[in-house]
């Protein structure tokens, strides 16, 4: 079998579920040992494609929420689901919650954090959803979507939230990798967006897009492989998401006039079939991916 027949057998596997013996029986031992070892489980989430089915865990273990020690996680598990029951009860009884929020899964995990956090004054609460907030309340849909349980939910919505104002610290110079790669790639693109304020600087799309992973952009169970690589430290990889999904809808963008009609085209696209995470994943692989940014 030559070498591209192979890489096209693991990609239509990896599309429809399966994976290679090798990938399962590593993983199987990682999460079997008494104590998992989280620089390994980091490792494979980098490197590998996650089970649909283990990913709960895997993320749950990487984020801390799960302890590393098997024998401990029983009793850390009903420490978490306590947590959560005591901040529902209280969201509850404070009556923060009018009725059609209590309809909506999102905003009932939203006032929770808030009061887990110090920040649900009554004032706040007439204001409205905070810049910030929103993109935590972004977070939770993209997650009630993926997985069943809403305790689990709600602890990884919190972690992951953490895991994107490191992101957002980094926006500038993710923002800079953008224009270096277009640039590279298809300087043609790259000064279409340009002209369109893309990179302005008083334009906070590519922040936005950035700091959520393009939660509520992209399906959920395709965008989850790009979470998956962002929970095992791949910073980057939001930009060549972003650099190959652009590409794809090229012909488009030179329709276009504004930035505000850029944002409406990006949100439509979806990538229901996963074409172009696959894509990205492929090229943030094959550019030196691990390497971080010099501080």
């Amino acid at each position: 079998m030559t070498t591209d027949e192979r890489n096209f057998r693991s990609s239509y596997y990896e599309k429809v579920g399966c994976f290679s013996v090798e990938e399962k029986k590593s993983l199987n031992k990682l999460l079997q040992d008494d104590i998992r070892n989280l620089a390994k489980l980091k490792h494979f989430v980098y490197n590998y494609t996650v089970p649909a089915q283990q990913r709960n865990l895997l993320w749950s273990l990487i984020m801390g929420i799960m302890p590393l020690h098997k024998s401990n996680t029983d009793y850390v598990r009903e420490q978490r689901r306590q947590v959560y029951e005591d901040l529902l009860r209280a969201v509850t009884v404070m009556r923060c919650l009018d009725v059609d929020s209590f309809k909506s899964k999102d905003m009932v995990l939203h006032k929770m954090w808030l009061l887990e956090n110090n920040r649900l004054l009554h004032s706040n609460v007439r204001a409205g959803i905070q810049a910030d907030d929103n993109h935590f309340v972004e977070i939770v849909r993209t997650l009630l979507k993926i997985f069943d349980d809403d305790v689990e939910t709600y602890w990884m919505a919190k972690e992951f939230y953490q895991y994107t104002r490191e992101l957002k610290k980094e926006c500038a110079k993710l923002k800079e990798l953008t224009q270096t790669l277009l640039k590279r790639e298809d300087k043609e693109l790259f000064y279409r967006l340009e002209n369109l304020g893309l990179f302005a600087e008083n334009s906070k799309l590519l922040d936005n897009w950035y700091t959520t992973c393009f939660a509520g952009v992209i399906c959920e169970t395709v965008l989850v492989k790009v979470w998956d690589k962002v929970c095992g430290g791949a910073k980057k990889i939001v930009v060549f998401l972003f650099v190959e999904l652009v590409k794809d809808i090229k012909s488009l963008i030179f329709d276009l006039n504004s930035v505000d009609e850029l944002k409406a085209l990006i949100e439509t696209v979806k990538d229901l079939d996963g074409v172009i995470v696959n894509k990205a994943i492929k090229s943030w692989h094959s550019n030196n991916s691990e390497v971080e940014y010099a501080h």
